[in-house]
């Protein structure tokens, strides 16, 4: 009998929803929320708002595109947190919903883990043990991946996340919100060596992103104050400048990671791990330390239900199954 998991993910402003099939993915729809942009970062409100408009579609579209019904269904993974509380309400009840209702499994499912299980989605795969370099706006963590259920954080951010750092600087910047991949698209053809910002030397495994930002405020401030036009005249310098030191803070823990647990199996997940730069200089180190690098396609590093469909794949294997009573946790502990 097949082993057939409905995926669904609302924890920030996507609404996406995923089928597997012992254990191949079906397929990764997603509704993104455009209404975000013109006030800067995502609107709590309007973001719910939007998820309840969407997540009936995207999941009859999921189903249909995957040629299955409701009754076909073994398990429905759902993400339970971390995230902001309404949209992660809106997936949840709805999840909670069609299990009652279907008289079949709910599986919580951890956004940030899910994000590392996005390896297992296509090939080549990682092998246990794998460190896993795991980077978003509101998480930057090394984790000692033991095995889908066994998971160990070895260095998280003492403040920002590096998605965040990317974010702010970018607003700094004049982009409009999400401006990291502005700074992405403007590093390609700058400078990196033209500008320095201050990096944190925080010992251990641990990151730090506040200070750079701050570095960039005053650098900013100090430079308008003669020139108004300093931004404009040297946008692609500042951008990738900016960039290099941000990478080279996650580089250097990387580094530090693998030397201290002796593990050359390495991989980066979460919405940053779209940036084309780190995955360059992922596949740099990996030539010179002799590691076997992973970094999910670009589709399944950003929010999606692909790796929560996956993720519950994989905890279905382990009968890792949540109950009706359970809530969604916004605060969710790794």
């Amino acid at each position: 009998m097949k082993t057939i998991i409905l995926g669904i993910e609302s924890s920030c402003d996507e609404t996406s929803a995923s089928i597997c099939i012992d254990g191949k993915v079906m397929n990764n729809i997603i509704a993104t929320q455009s209404i975000h942009e013109e006030y800067g970062g995502v609107v709590p409100e309007l973001a719910s708002r939007a998820h309840q408009k969407s997540i009936i579609l995207v999941v009859e579209s999921a189903l249909r595109g995957a040629e299955v019904k409701f009754s076909d269904l073994s398990a429905i993974a759902v993400t339970q947190g971390p995230g902001l509380l309404g949209a992660l309400m809106v997936g949840y009840s709805y999840a909670k919903s069609l299990a009652f209702a279907l008289d079949i499994p709910i599986i919580n499912v951890n956004h940030m883990k899910a994000h590392i299980l996005a390896h297992f989605i296509e090939t080549p795969m990682p092998i246990f043990p794998f460190i896993c370099l795991t980077v978003s706006g509101g998480h930057t963590q090394i984790v000692k991946v033991n095995s889908a259920i066994d998971m160990v954080v070895l260095g998280s951010t003492i403040d920002d996340a590096v998605g965040e750092a990317f974010d702010k600087g970018a607003k700094l910047l004049g982009f409009p919100y999400p401006g990291g991949p502005k700074i992405d698209e403007y590093a390609a053809s700058g400078n990196p060596q033209k500008f320095s910002f201050s990096e944190s030397q925080i010992k251990g495994l641990n990151f730090s992103f506040s200070g750079i930002k701050t570095s960039l405020l005053y650098f900013l401030r100090y430079h308008l104050k003669n020139n108004s036009d300093f931004i404009l005249e040297n946008l692609r310098d500042i951008c990738a400048s900016y960039q290099k030191h941000l990478i080279s803070m996650l580089m250097k823990k990387l580094v530090l990671a693998a030397e201290e647990t002796s593990i050359r199996q390495i991989a980066i997940a979460g919405g940053v791990a779209a940036n084309k730069e780190l995955r360059i200089q992922l596949k740099q180190l990996s030539q010179k330390h002799q590691w076997m690098s992973y970094i999910p396609e670009f589709e399944y590093c950003t929010d999606n239900a692909a790796m929560v469909a996956i993720s519950g794949h994989l905890y279905f294997q382990n009968k890792s199954f949540g109950h009706l009573t359970d809530t969604p946790q916004p605060r969710m502990n790794f």
